[in-house]
């Protein structure tokens, strides 16, 4: 039976002071460094602490801030219904009819046309948008001529008396970040005027319209070009920022401007950053727009949608892809956005079939339907460690804008150099820790799919970055290294070999002939891994009976300074060898001419590169 004396739980349990959890911690550390060894030093330029506690919320200015109510970081609004979005090219109308009308009845609530044609004209608009209720979906007009179409729907939604409040229609004109940042240039002119000019024509026209919004701020390209969460945040707003006043010196006020702006988020694996990202973009928006004195709090609203990442989805093993793009929509629909686009699987290297599409969708109609994902606002508000994680990128954000700010402004800091520059440079270092294996991306550099061959529909487009210009942002995928290198081998017409020796300690030889599988497998070469041999002629024997090309000694260190002699020796040329891993006799073994060593240390792609033009590919 159920007591009805209310009592407070764990009373028992006297409270434990910081100071006493330090005290033990250090302790259990018996000596090692604890900055070291606990503190996590994040790519955003803060520390992450192992733990906190109450008292770390103490110095959050906006943890009292309510849903809904500026400065917005836990909401906008009091529901968390995100529309389920899905983006359709649009090459021939018709055909893009059909196949909105399908998704449609498929739980899309938010519907992207990518325009191919230029001279998109009011007839392909009605052929497109044909049998589709206006009032019942949104919809997001992208691709070329986006200007264009946007006349054109304005005229069709007062041809077909459209109320105002029922329109809810978005167009990506963004010439800042598609043009200036991945072109090099505006195109119409120097400084861009024509554009914003035109942007602020538009904006007057739809007036009446409270849902029409006119500007894309496409911040997803930063992350996409190997930005930092703190880059593509900072960066973002600069953009945003630069659009407000632009759109200001044109005339709009700035209410208008600002309910113009929608901007797109990249949304990363980084799990709980991705969540305080959301919130503390929010945030920081709504005291950019506050700055302008709006007549209407409403204004402050950012209005954000997100689409899971494109830079660390992998051609090799793509169905890894949809466990991405589900914990993407996660970090997305915890932290609260208007809409979410979660990019299909197969995207990288192919035209999305039906299948990868479908299941793109329910990924979010399960977090809804089935997670009930969206019965709860902001539920990681209040968390020691989401809170300090949202003021860490908040203020990292705040400084790098105001950074771009000193310098004049977006176009200003863009055209010196400085936004590329971050960029390029916080995407070396994530390729250097992907090629080390610091940060994986599952079946490219690390846990390959032994027995994968990449088929017709994987190019050597796909897999090769490109260029654009020197000061342009060049999106390209992390993986992309490690595809180039693995297509080569299987697309050379070898089939190279690598043999796993496993011999003196049994324990130490299996781990280090798992640890080689993974890591010449990475490569497209064969890996024959084996429980044990017990000596190393009866190994070596094995190897050459396989033809091996590469005969890896798999043992422990104190066995290395007589087993790796002798393989060397019965192997002779006929082979290459390796050991797995940095013995402390490695300098004694390297004087014997034993010179190829794999370990945790290593430069996991340069030493593959290494390995496959000695094998001639």
């Amino acid at each position: 039976m159920a007591s009805n004396t209310k009592e407070k739980l764990f009373t028992e349990f006297p409270p434990i002071s910081t100071e006493q959890w330090e005290e033990v911690i250090h302790a259990d550390l018996k000596g090692a460094d604890y900055e070291r060894k606990l503190v996590w030093r994040t790519d955003e330029g803060f520390n992450v602490r192992p733990y906190y506690r109450a008292e770390n919320l103490k110095d959050i200015p906006f943890l009292a801030s309510e849903i809904g109510r500026f400065p917005f970081t836990r909401s906008v609004c009091r529901s968390n219904s995100w529309r389920v979005h899905q983006t359709i090219g649009v090459k021939c109308p018709k055909e893009a009819n059909a196949q909105a009308l399908k998704v449609l009845n498929a739980g899309i609530d938010s519907l992207g046309f990518c325009i191919s044609d230029e001279k998109f004209s009011a007839k392909d608009l009605d052929e497109l948008l044909s049998g589709i209720s206006i009032p019942a979906v949104e919809i997001v007009f992208l691709g070329h001529g986006v200007a264009n179409v946007a006349e054109l729907m304005l005229q069709k939604l007062a041809a077909d008396g459209v109320k105002p409040e029922e329109a809810r229609i978005c167009f990506v004109i963004d010439p800042i970040i598609k043009k200036l940042s991945l072109q090099g240039q505006f195109g119409c002119s120097e400084d861009g005027s024509c554009c914003f000019e035109k942007i602020a024509g538009l904006i007057k026209k739809a007036a009446a319209y409270k849902h029409v919004r006119m500007v894309g701020v496409s911040g997803n390209y930063f992350h996409n070009s190997g930005s930092t969460i703190v880059q593509e945040l900072a960066f973002s707003l600069a953009a945003g920022h630069e659009y407000l006043v632009r759109l200001m010196e044109q005339g709009v006020d700035i209410d208008a401007a600002a309910r113009s702006i929608r901007f797109v988020f990249a949304v990363s694996s980084n799990y709980f950053m991705e969540i305080a990202k959301f919130r503390a973009a929010r945030m920081l928006w709504a005291n950019i727009v506050k700055a302008y004195a709006p007549q209407k709090e409403c204004s402050c609203k950012m209005y954000i949608h997100a689409e899971t990442s494109k830079w660390n989805q992998t051609v090799y093993d793509p169905y890894v892809n949809m466990l991405r793009g589900t914990t993407e929509s996660m970090s997305a629909t915890i932290a609260g956005v208007h809409s979410l686009e979660v990019v299909p699987f197969d995207a990288a290297f192919e035209k999305p079939t039906d299948f990868s599409s479908r299941i793109a969708r329910n990924v979010q109609l399960l977090l809804k339907h089935e997670s009930h994902f969206d019965q709860v606002v902001d539920p990681a508000g209040g968390s020691y460690y989401v809170e300090n994680l949202t003021k860490s990128i908040a203020e990292q954000a705040w400084k790098l804008f105001k950074e771009v700010e000193e310098r004049g402004g977006y176009i200003a800091a863009f055209k010196e150099g400085f936004i590329v520059g971050a960029v390029e440079a916080s995407a070396a270092a994530k390729d250097k820790a992907v090629a080390t294996r610091r940060q994986s991306l599952l079946g490219a550099n690390q846990f390959p799919n032994f027995a994968e061959v990449a088929g017709d529909e994987i190019t050597t487009e796909a897999v090769t970055r490109q260029q654009n210009g020197d000061n342009t942002l060049k999106p390209y995928r992390g993986a992309m290294a490690f595809e180039e290198m693995r297509l080569r081998t299987d697309r050379s017409g070898k089939a190279p070999k690598a043999f796993m020796l496993t011999c003196g300690n049994l324990a130490m030889a299996r781990a280090r002939a798992q640890f080689s599988c993974n890591f010449f497998a990475c490569a497209g070469i064969r890996v024959q891994d084996n429980t044990f041999f017990h000596s190393v002629e009866e190994g070596v024997k094995a190897a050459l009976e396989t033809k091996a090309d590469i005969v890896v000694v798999c043992a422990s260190d104190d066995d290395y300074i007589t087993v790796a002699p002798e393989a060397q020796k019965l192997l002779g040329d006929r082979a290459i060898l390796v050991v797995a891993g940095a013995p402390a006799s490695q300098p004694e073994l390297e004087a014997q001419g034993i010179t190829r060593f794999i370990s945790v240390r290593s430069n996991v792609l340069e030493t593959l590169r290494g390995y496959l033009k000695e094998l001639g590919i």
